[in-house]
């Protein structure tokens, strides 16, 4: 486990985590845990305080076998007392046989030539060889340990209930990617997160089926890697086979199943497994899986099919990417069907030319400084501004006790905040939010949820960084319609459209005087993500310039 750096905070520090795992999994989802999980959770609480946390040691260790003598730590008392309570309690089993590779694992090279290899004998060169020297001796697997014991008599054990740890976790934080590792819990201390409901009725797996569910199509995930990793690439067919009958029963698993269609989908490609891979790709509801069947049935030639995909795309994309994709494509494949060729778009955005002095501070603030001149106020924000304002006028949808989005006591934004499905699970009461926007005072309703939310953290919000002033500066500002038109852009795609606004913004006295500038130093170039937001800004007549910056040597 890794050991955090805040001194504050207790030895026993993960022990306090585990239990809080316990208390929180057990609150949600004691009905589907099964009564050996229960058991095993039950046995965990009647041990002794110093048994609890060498369990909690061991079983955030990699392992699984340790030796006792390895099994020293400064907050605890001695460990053999403590172990045979484990053991006592079936928490630990003892080793009775490990092969030489799990020996390996345990013994340093001196400590196995010590026991097999007589002095007499030929050293083998390195610890492999060793190894495979101690294999062919065939000797049983209990002789073998029983002769490395009587280095220090001492046992070796391994934790049980590893798997049962890895579905408290998976059930804890909603993913397989974390694990105690990351449960730090001065967080907790120092950070406030807002009182979003966790309880049974909006947890993320409904039932055991969910969560098994889960766990297939995360097995599933582990083989493709496992076949990748060992360059076996010739049974990614069979495996797409296993997966094309599945149909996922439960929304928890539809993320995850989607990501392995299209990943799976993507090495078949390379394999030139095409027919397979569009299968797959027209199971998945996930970008990029229809920008790549488009592709696919491009280079296949069929164009018909390659324009209908473009069309049903640009008809209700699911996100920016895959919507230029197909404003890429189409014009290609219209070509191929006869159409007339389209003349390629050409940017023109609003610019003005800079030249400062070279400095210490960075180019963004030099361009800052030089616009002074010509505004009342330049702030230096990037992306902090609007994401913040976006929290501010949405806190409530994006807190909103939507089952499966809310796993643990302390996240600053849902799980989908950041996928397609944000929208459509919000869909109403964000329509309903904008209606309010847009009949309300908007400076009123930003401030007041500035005051109202700033001791929460929250993905969106930069409280660090951008004042209540600020905020009352901009809403007094820029238009009401401005505002609603970046955010139903950014509710759009959320993931994409979070980034890429301009570095600058310039307010004047008067409603309507402001601008957004993108800062460019030399040979410097606007990136993708930057340019769709001033394409976007020009259509909805949103002020908004490049400052190109040329050094000035005094």
């Amino acid at each position: 486990m890794t050991e955090p750096d805040n001194a504050a905070l207790t030895p026993f520090y993960y022990r306090d985590n585990y239990l809080r795992l316990c208390d929180t999994v057990e609150a949600q989802y004691g009905d589907i845990l099964g009564a050996a999980e229960r058991e095993m959770l039950h046995t965990f609480r009647s041990l002794g305080f110093d048994a609890q946390c060498l369990y909690v040691r061991l079983i955030s260790r990699t392992g699984p076998w340790f030796r006792e003598s390895k099994l020293a730590y400064a907050e605890l008392g001695p460990t053999p007392p403590i172990l045979d309570e484990l053991l006592a309690h079936e928490m630990v089993e003892e080793a009775s046989a490990l092969s030489p590779a799990e020996l390996g694992k345990l013994f340093t090279r001196s400590e196995l030539l010590q026991v097999f290899c007589p002095p007499d004998q030929p050293t083998p060169p390195d610890k492999p060889s060793l190894l495979h020297s101690i294999e062919q001796l065939q000797l049983r697997e209990d002789v073998t340990l029983a002769a490395l014991c009587t280095l220090d008599s001492q046992r070796i054990v391994a934790p049980r209930g590893v798997e049962l740890t890895e579905y408290l976790q998976l059930l804890f934080f909603g993913n397989r990617q974390q694990s105690l590792t990351d449960f730090v819990l001065q967080d907790l201390g120092l950070t406030r997160y807002y009182p979003y409901p966790l309880d049974p009725e909006h947890r993320l797996f409904a039932s055991r089926e969910a969560l098994e569910e889960y766990v297939t199509c995360a097995t599933l995930g582990d083989t493709h890697y496992t076949l990748l990793e060992a360059g076996e690439q010739e049974a990614l067919p069979a495996l797409a086979a296993q997966l094309l009958p599945m149909n996922p029963r439960f929304a928890s698993s539809e993320k995850r199943w989607h990501r392995l269609c299209n990943n799976l989908a993507r090495d078949l490609e390379r394999l030139d497994e095409c027919e397979m891979a569009l299968q797959l790709y027209s199971r998945s509801q996930r970008h990029p899986a229809r920008e790549r069947r488009a592709r696919i049935l491009e280079s296949v030639g069929d164009w018909t099919a390659a324009r209908a995909v473009c069309e049903e795309i640009l008809d209700s994309p699911w996100c920016e990417a895959e919507r230029e994709a197909a404003e890429r494509i189409l014009p290609r494949v219209n070509r191929k069907l006869g159409g007339p060729r389209q003349a390629r778009r050409r940017d023109s955005f609003a610019d003005i030319a800079l030249t400062v002095p070279r400095g210490s501070e960075s180019v963004e603030e030099l361009a800052a400084q030089a616009l002074q001149q010509q505004w009342q106020a330049v702030h230096y924000v990037e992306n902090a501004l609007m994401n913040t304002l976006f929290g501010l006028a949405f806190w409530e949808q994006i807190f909103a006790p939507v089952p499966g989005v809310f796993h643990i006591p302390f996240q600053s934004a849902p799980a989908d905040m950041y996928d397609r499905a944000f929208r459509i699970r919000r869909e109403h009461s964000l329509a309903t939010r904008m209606q309010q926007l847009r009949e309300e005072n908007l400076a009123t309703i930003l401030a007041e949820s500035y005051q109202r939310y700033q001791h929460y953290e929250c993905r969106w919000t930069h409280w660090r960084y951008i004042s209540l002033e600020l905020v009352e500066a901009c809403a007094r500002i820029i238009p009401p319609e401005h505002l609603l038109a970046i955010w139903e852009r950014m509710l759009f795609d959320p993931a994409e459209n979070r980034r890429g606004f301009p570095d600058l913004i310039a307010l004047g006295a008067a409603p309507g005087e402001y601008c957004l500038i993108e800062v460019k130093g030399p040979g410097d170039a606007l990136q993708d993500s930057q340019k769709r937001w001033l394409r976007y800004f020009q259509a909805h007549d949103i002020p908004a310039q490049v400052a190109w910056v040329e050094w000035r040597d005094d």
